[in-house]
């Protein structure tokens, strides 16, 4: 059939046999291969979507799951202060860069936080952009087993803190590597309402 003629939905068609036949003979890794690890990641993210729950959050800082029958995310100011900053930035941040992201963050948690103390506010922070404090990590195993005990474990993953390492090329001697941290819902389910 002409490639003109040939319909996305045709293609699928073909594709599929395709991949009932690398299936049947057992080689999984030509289709890995032939498919291509950034196409299946999109994929992963496709399938899940149909399972994944808008994140409504109000004016007043409440975090609802819209699609699982309006439950509430409960989250302290700090929590909330965390989770907002890396909604606000898709592309990852690293721990041992928070500090950059100081003001962001304090914006986040006096808003969340309207009846605290500021000063217990800026002490919060600094423990959080303390490269050399474990408080923000133990901020976001906070939050992820608020979300594990809302659903199961691979849909909670598109909706908490995890890593991301992304590998740099400089020259051909070095190498290094960000350990970045991201929120990887698609951020067409965030409504935001603040």
């Amino acid at each position: 059939m002409p490639s003109t003629e040939r319909t996305p939905e045709i293609i699928a068609e073909e594709l599929s046999a395709m991949v009932r036949e690398l299936a049947d003979a057992g080689r999984n890794d030509l289709l890995l291969r032939a498919i291509g690890v950034p196409v299946l990641e999109a994929l992963r993210i496709e399938a899940a979507k149909r399972r994944l729950s808008r994140l409504l959050i109000t004016k007043d800082y409440r975090f609802i799951l819209l699609d699982y029958h309006q439950k509430e995310v409960e989250l302290q100011p700090v929590h909330k202060a965390v989770y907002l900053l890396f909604l606000a930035h898709p592309e990852g941040i690293e721990f041992k860069r928070l500090s950059n992201y100081r003001e962001e963050l304090t914006q986040y948690y006096m808003a969340t936080a309207k009846l605290m103390d500021k000063e217990k506010i800026t002490d919060g922070i600094e423990h959080l952009v303390n490269p050399l404090d474990n408080a923000i990590n133990e901020k976001c195993s906070r939050i992820k087993k608020v979300f594990l005990d809302m659903m199961d474990e691979y849909t909670a993953n598109y909706y908490i803190i995890s890593g991301h390492t992304q590998k740099h090329v400089a020259g051909s001697t070095r190498i290094w590597y960000e350990r970045l941290k991201v929120i990887t819902l698609p951020r067409e389910l965030v409504i935001n309402e603040t």
